[in-house]
């Protein structure tokens, strides 16, 4: 009984430690610099306006990955560790994603070190506007990056596959969520050589995650995924990963166990012929 116990609070801990508010990160930077890693995932042209102090910046919009075939997946995890090397993590590192609010960006980084088994991981809710706003130092200096091999171990259950998916499409306990537009989910605009959504999926827009910039209580987010079922596998898509990560991570913060993020994304199954579709011309 007592082991069950450690377990679930130890897995509580780590949904929390996924959320970090200006003031703690104000507080845990001023106690304990040397393990904290604060990555600004904005773009450079942002980051040099103005940045959290010590904040280095890597733009993860240069992670875009429409390839999850048993080769693509081989390839994203040597570029991906080679990058996350050049950024310093290390076993012991508690890493800080921001970006303008609790965006796609922070999301995307902290999915990224969940995938390689870094569970040391968090997003600054609210982003570099809550933190400016609150009224906490800022810097415009840039901060050098710090080299130390990355070796995390890969854990599947958060990385979903093309081939994945196609196998379990008629599957009652799995469910899809579509993190795009309304209009990108009906076909209504286009950004692929097919239009629509993937089979049985069902649309929550990741706008919807978030109000005032930070992400919306658990109450209100709980009534949003509503129609998704706790104990069924939940995979989420967008575009190319990003948003996705967004509802994979609001879906993490509400107590769901089984969540994958599709890689690949629309960028991927929207351009290959050989997937089904729905709502497509």
């Amino acid at each position: 009984m007592k082991t069950t116990l450690y377990i679930l609070l130890d897995y509580q801990e780590i949904l929390l430690n996924q959320l970090i508010s200006t003031k703690d990160l104000h507080n845990r930077v001023s106690k304990s610099k040397n393990r904290n890693i604060i990555i600004d995932a904005r773009s450079f042209s942002e980051y040099k306006n103005g940045h959290i102090p010590g904040a280095i910046n890597v733009d993860l919009f240069q992670l875009h990955w429409f390839d999850t075939s048993k080769k693509g997946i081989k390839d994203f995890n040597r570029q991906t560790r080679m990058l996350l090397s050049h950024i310093g993590i290390q076993r012991k590192s508690q890493v800080i994603f921001y970006d303008s609010v609790s965006g796609i960006l922070a999301a995307r980084g902290v999915w990224l070190l969940l995938y390689f088994s870094h569970n040391k991981v968090s997003m600054l809710d609210g982003g570099f506007e809550k933190w400016k706003n609150d009224g906490y130092d800022i810097e415009v200096r840039t901060t050098p990056l710090k080299y130390s091999e990355f070796k995390g171990k890969v854990n599947n259950k958060v990385l979903a596959t093309a081939k994945e998916i196609k196998g379990l499409l008629n599957n009652k306990n799995v469910s899809i969520v579509d993190a795009r537009t309304g209009k990108e989910y009906d076909g209504s605009d286009v950004r692929a050589v097919r239009r629509g959504h993937i089979p049985s999926a069902i649309n929550i827009d990741w706008e919807n995650n978030i109000e005032n910039g930070v992400f919306k209580s658990n109450s209100k987010l709980s009534r949003i995924y509503s129609d998704v079922p706790k104990k069924s596998q939940i995979i989420t898509y967008c575009q190319g990963g990003y948003r996705a990560a967004n509802a994979f991570l609001a879906l993490k913060l509400l107590g769901y166990d089984k969540v994958k993020m599709y890689l690949g994304s629309w960028g991927e199954w929207g351009n290959k012929l050989n997937l089904p579709v729905s709502n497509a011309d």
